[in-house]
């Protein structure tokens, strides 16, 4: 395993992260399901225990995954460990409508701070996320009085945005014109690389950066088809139409065709695509087995530079 810097903090981190996502388990806003479907604990905890072993040291969950359930069984594996840099989300939350709301009131923050931090079983967070929040909420404020606040007193080391998945550049713009926080999440991978002219601003101000959908929902695997189904509280249920699935397998050939050439799993590539971009401190590919840990864990290959023009068209 390899391990960078965190921007200019002093965490060092795993190249290759753990996205805790899926370890939620089955969870439902409304008729919306938000998690990957059913998840085994005791399968989960394996898979933990399995990554630490293999070097990695991040651990990238949510207060919004299974509803805090992905920071408990966290918390109930590592109990603590200082070794583990562990970057958890605020600001989505379940309704008593039963739908999805935002907060980034200070109150709010603070009291899931809080709550996440008992989950986890530590005494701070290493790096505190504003889930997916606005350019608006961000100038109101109050988000950002809260998290130097927890900053102060010890129960945050270090902060930062995840942002939007389809327009990532008004909350960095305004970061980096603002000098705040320490670090962004953006979505990355071969399909989606619209936050890439984002990358270069972003390391030259010192910011760590954390590439997310590294897999595009596992659609970058080439282990579905157009008669995958997926279980019904697995958000891809609704994402990974047949059509879908059947236009992005068309789409890659130019993809499958290169992991041939490489000799790797079209895992590999996909993430060989990602640590091929020197801005990226980590990726955060979602693990719920052992295997898959270890299949994300494997070597990575160093592609031709020729090979990365032909990937950079595949955008979509």
């Amino acid at each position: 395993m390899n391990y960078k810097l965190f921007g200019n903090t002093d965490i060092m981190v795993s190249t290759i992260g753990f996205g805790a996502w899926a370890i939620g388990g089955a969870a439902q806003v409304g008729q919306t399901a938000i998690g990957w479907g059913p998840a085994d604990d005791e399968m989960s905890i394996q898979a933990l225990h399995a990554a630490k072993d293999a070097g990695i040291n991040f651990y990238d969950t949510a207060d919004f995954y299974g509803f805090g359930h992905s920071e408990t069984l966290i918390g109930k594996s590592f109990q603590g460990d200082p070794n583990m840099v562990i970057a958890t989300k605020v600001g989505q939350y379940k309704t008593p409508a039963d739908t999805i709301g935002q907060n980034y009131e200070a109150d709010y923050i603070i009291e899931a701070c809080e709550a996440s931090l008992r989950r986890l079983q530590r005494d701070y967070i290493d790096y505190y996320q504003l889930h997916t929040v606005q350019r608006a909420d961000l100038e109101k404020g109050h988000c950002i009085e809260a998290l130097n606040k927890l900053q102060q007193q010890g129960k945050i080391r270090y902060w930062g945005v995840s942002l939007n998945t389809q327009d990532p550049f008004p909350e960095a713009d305004w970061m980096m014109a603002n000098q705040a926080g320490q670090g962004v999440q953006l979505v990355l991978n071969v399909l989606n690389q619209k936050a890439s002219p984002l990358l270069k601003p972003l390391q030259d101000a010192g910011y760590g950066i954390i590439a997310r959908m590294t897999l595009q929902f596992g659609l970058l695997s080439g282990k579905f088809n157009p008669n995958t189904v997926f279980d019904q509280m697995d958000h891809r249920s609704f994402r990974l139409t047949p059509d879908v699935i059947k236009q992005t397998m068309d789409w890659l050939t130019p993809f499958w065709s290169m992991a041939k050439k490489y000799e790797v799993e079209p895992v590999q590539l996909a993430m060989a695509f990602v640590a091929a971009h020197p801005a990226i401190s980590t990726q955060i590919p979602g693990m719920r087995s052992v295997e898959q840990v270890r299949m994300n864990t494997r070597p990575l290959p160093s592609i031709e530079t020729a090979d990365l023009e032909l990937l950079y068209t595949l955008a979509q």
